[in-house]
């Protein structure tokens, strides 16, 4: 416990009704990300913004559910955003910074982004859920789009969906085991997950072959597609 924040607080300062509302919100996902929601009280959040609990009700009239919400929805946009990025240059540098923004942010958020993807929050509800598939959704759409596709790619759609799960997967394990190993080291493994998944799914289904002909049409010599052929060729090689 914070016991500057508890015995004095920060000082009071009159705001108006948007910049009260913004800093309650602010206060509440950072306290969010340091810990569980059910372990976060409207005190908690009244204390650590320096106003009292009356006035936290007055902008969250539903309590504690109703702050997690709009908190909750604010953060699904700023992930959601993590995969806006430009359709221009090879897909996989663009894959590698969205993933790098993504990463940012699990690591910044912490105890929240766990809480929200594992969904044991005590205040969860079919609306929080909703929020925080919408996030799910527009990540894999958006992907699609890079790669020139849409939801009619039955099995390019499927692929991109998976490897949406195995990066949250990787990354709530990656929160669980002290943040090792290194965040680039993280976004190397999870981006050869989806340079392979995507490589699996184009000797399947010809659709997706060719668009993955035209993507790595504009993959640099020696980038990061030819590093992980190079190093798995061997494998194989190996078990034959």
């Amino acid at each position: 416990m914070n016991t500057r924040h508890a015995a004095t607080g920060p000082a009071y300062r009159r705001l108006g009704v948007a910049e009260r509302r913004d800093q309650l919100i602010a206060t509440a996902q950072s306290l969010f990300a340091e810990r569980p929601p059910e372990a976060v009280s409207l005190d908690d959040v009244a204390r650590e913004a320096g106003v009292s609990r009356p006035l936290v009700y007055r902008y969250f009239p539903g309590g504690k559910q109703q702050l997690y919400e709009a908190a909750l929805s604010i953060a699904a946009a700023e992930l959601e955003s993590c995969f806006a990025e430009p359709h221009e240059g090879p897909l996989s540098g663009r894959l590698s910074n969205a993933l790098d923004r993504y990463l940012a942010f699990v690591d910044a958020h912490g105890e929240g982004f766990t809480a929200l993807l594992k969904g044991g929050s005590v205040v969860g509800t079919s609306r929080t859920h909703a929020i925080v598939d919408e996030v799910r959704r527009s990540a894999v759409a958006q992907i699609m789009a890079h790669l020139g596709a849409d939801t009619s790619h039955t099995r390019l759609h499927m692929a991109v969906r998976t490897w949406i799960t195995a990066v949250e997967a990787a990354s709530l394990i990656w929160l669980d085991e002290g943040k090792e190993p290194s965040l680039d080291e993280l976004r190397d493994w999870l981006m050869d997950q989806c340079v392979t998944v995507l490589a699996v799914t184009g000797g399947r289904d010809r659709a997706t072959a060719e668009l993955l002909r035209t993507a790595m049409a504009v993959e640099p010599v020696g980038g990061r597609v030819d590093e992980l052929a190079a190093r798995i060729a061997p494998l194989f090689a190996a078990v034959r």
